[in-house]
């Protein structure tokens, strides 16, 4: 996953937006959205999709169960399917640790620099 975080206070991502976070195609993110129903964009008069806070802690979750946990996409939808509140929480725990991870490199960045 991009070392990009998302801004708490924009409502709105396109998908283009998106792929760049999770450092994925936007034809993946496409995939993504057709195969799991939780993912739901608006979409504006051209058509183009506008995702969510909502919809990105859905793709974190996703990402970290096929890409980083090795799920099959069967496996990553049953998994949400059987135990939403366990992923989701985990999904927060990682959301944490990766904001965490970024603070952390920035203080080793400054540190080099100073030295």
């Amino acid at each position: 996953m991009s070392d990009q975080i998302e801004n708490p206070n924009k409502i709105y991502y396109s998908i283009g937006e998106v792929a760049r976070m999770f450092d994925v195609n936007t034809s993946l993110i496409r995939f993504w959205e057709k195969e799991f129903d939780i993912i739901k964009p608006k979409k504006n008069k051209k058509g183009n999709r506008l995702f969510t806070q909502t919809d990105l802690k859905h793709f974190r979750l996703i990402h970290h169960l096929v890409k980083e946990k090795g799920y099959t996409l069967k496996g990553a939808q049953e998994s949400l399917k059987l135990n939403p509140d366990g992923v989701d929480k985990k999904a927060e725990v990682i959301e944490s640790l990766m904001k965490i991870k970024v603070q952390l490199e920035e203080m080793k960045s400054n540190i080099e620099d100073a030295g």
